[in-house]
């Protein structure tokens, strides 16, 4: 008898349905083909003690399994559970006439138990686009995966439940949740707000700009000065999440089976991977291609503590994803393209020792030492950042004030409303949402001087040497302390500000 079973794959952050046909005959073996990996050939034996262990059995015939189409890779164990239930019904072990208005996936435990799979989110929704009445997966995905609406999701504990929702016994009710509530979940006390940091004023002020425009920054500072303190606390000044970006950012989470039991995510990703971190962690792929930090963190923040510390390959992968916010990932016989919208926030000590530019402290660093450390970050790499700071030491006076500084909330409303400014402003653009997304075509268009400001830039682009990209990034970051002000036009002192935030380009900045 043959059986279609139906489940999924998930390349990039996308599923494809993938038809799982049983078919039972004379003789004896058991025969997967269709691209399986070692995961799905070691099914059997983890079906044949499941089945056991809950009174059923694997029969002594000849069994073939192909998974359809054929020529495609699939990896993982959540097949587990779609060939069992297709093998008990190709068998006549169990009943499922509505069997192929479902997709069934999740991995089996001995006992008959489910384990939770990845991607679960990009399986619902292509079941719904393709018509699927259900799905059926481990209980600790159902949450991620009930949020699509229009598609019954069922969250099962064992194989057990799954044979009697097919029989018709059992009271198994589809998990209902209410997206709209669980999107607003948000934290109004962050665990790490700007009311902790004393003194840094400008620094702060540097934060706001970032968030509101979307800009990358880097931090440049000796140790203890309140780098890592300050990166920390970006995300509570970023701007609540759209449905449509929490839904993205969920996706790429689902894929990389980093939900664990929550649905929707309704906090922007703040991610900090070590120095030692490779190249394929940071920007994705692996023989079985993977997101990498640049793509967790979408929609969020990326931090990079210790900016020269990484390898400078690792370093140099992430120019593409800066500029065009995505990362493709190219194979001989696939490519896949993962979102990467993120925003960069950046640290590093001015010097090997730390403390170069620190007028109290010893000098213990060569001209020679220096420059080999800075060397590390490529100066293609500093242009696509938009904001370069110096973060001094906090005097003894400011971190001993009682007087309790803004907190991250009032902070978030300012650069809430400069945010929704964009919004106005590029409601036409698709995929244009806020300043530090502007191409030169828009620059050009957004973000016009007068003769003043012209002259202003002209000068400061003559004395620092600064690079087309870096009179983009200026222009762009002009444009964001425009809006912090709902100024419609930019005018000379914001572009006297947005010169300022180039500490790197200064001549002379390394001695």
């Amino acid at each position: 008898m043959l059986v279609k079973v139906f489940g999924s794959a998930v390349f990039g952050v996308e599923a494809t349905t993938i038809t799982v046909e049983v078919n039972i005959d004379k003789g004896v073996g058991y025969h997967l083909v269709g691209l399986p990996d070692n995961a799905i050939k070691e099914s059997s034996y983890r079906i044949a003690a499941a089945l056991k262990n809950n009174n059923y059995s694997l029969p002594v015939k000849k069994i073939t399994i192909n998974m359809a189409p054929a020529d495609m890779r699939k990896e993982g164990s959540a097949y587990d559970l779609t060939i069992a239930i297709g093998i008990l019904v190709a068998t006549g072990q169990i009943q499922a006439e509505e069997l192929d208005r479902y997709i069934i996936m999740g991995e089996l435990s001995l006992d008959g138990g489910l384990q939770p799979i990845k991607g679960a989110l990009s399986i619902a929704i292509k079941a719904k686009e393709e018509g699927y009445k259900g799905f059926i997966l481990p209980i600790q995905n159902v949450k991620e995966a009930a949020i699509v609406e229009g598609l019954d999701v069922y969250g099962v504990e064992n194989v057990l439940q799954v044979i009697d929702f097919f029989e018709g016994k059992g009271d198994l009710q589809p998990t209902i949740i209410d997206t709209q509530t669980e999107f607003s979940k948000t934290l109004d006390f962050p665990e790490f707000d700007f009311s902790d940091v004393k003194g840094q004023e400008g620094i702060k002020r540097c934060m706001e700009i970032a968030a509101a425009g979307g800009h990358n920054i880097i931090l440049i500072g000796p140790p203890g000065s309140g780098k890592t303190m300050l990166a920390k606390r970006m995300p509570s000044i970023l701007p609540p999440m759209t449905m449509k970006e929490a839904l993205e950012t969920t996706k790429i989470h689902s894929v990389a089976g980093k939900i664990k039991d929550a649905g929707l995510m309704s906090q922007r990703p703040f991610r900090s991977p070590h120095h030692t971190a490779s190249s394929v962690s940071l920007v994705g792929g692996g023989s079985y291609p993977q997101p990498g930090e640049i793509s967790l963190a979408h929609n969020g923040v990326l931090f990079l503590d210790e900016l020269p510390e990484f390898k400078r390959e690792v370093l140099e992968v992430m120019r593409q994803p800066l500029e065009d916010r995505e990362v493709t990932i190219s194979r001989a016989k696939f490519t896949i393209t993962y979102p990467s919208s993120f925003m960069l926030v950046a640290s590093m000590n001015p010097s090997p020792g730390g403390y170069f530019n620190d007028p109290d402290a010893p000098v213990s660093t060569s001209p020679a030492e220096m420059q080999r450390y800075l060397s590390k970050i490529s100066g293609p790499l500093l242009d696509r950042i938009d904001i370069h700071i110096e973060v001094n030491p906090v005097p003894f006076e400011k971190l001993t004030e009682t007087r309790k500084a803004e907190s991250s909330a009032e902070i978030r409303k300012r650069v809430t409303q400069a945010r929704q400014i964009q919004s106005q402003r590029f409601e036409a653009f698709e995929n244009l949402h806020y300043n530090a997304q502007m191409g030169s075509k828009y620059i050009r268009q957004f973000c016009e001087l007068d003769d003043t400001s012209l002259q202003l830039l002209k000068t400061a682009m003559e004395r620092l040497n600064l690079s087309a990209r870096a009179y983009d990034r200026i222009l762009k970051v002009a444009r964001t302390i425009a809006d912090l002000e709902a100024s419609e036009n930019i005018k000379p002192n914001h572009i006297a500000e947005a010169i300022q935030y180039r500490s790197l380009d200064r001549e002379g900045w390394l001695g």
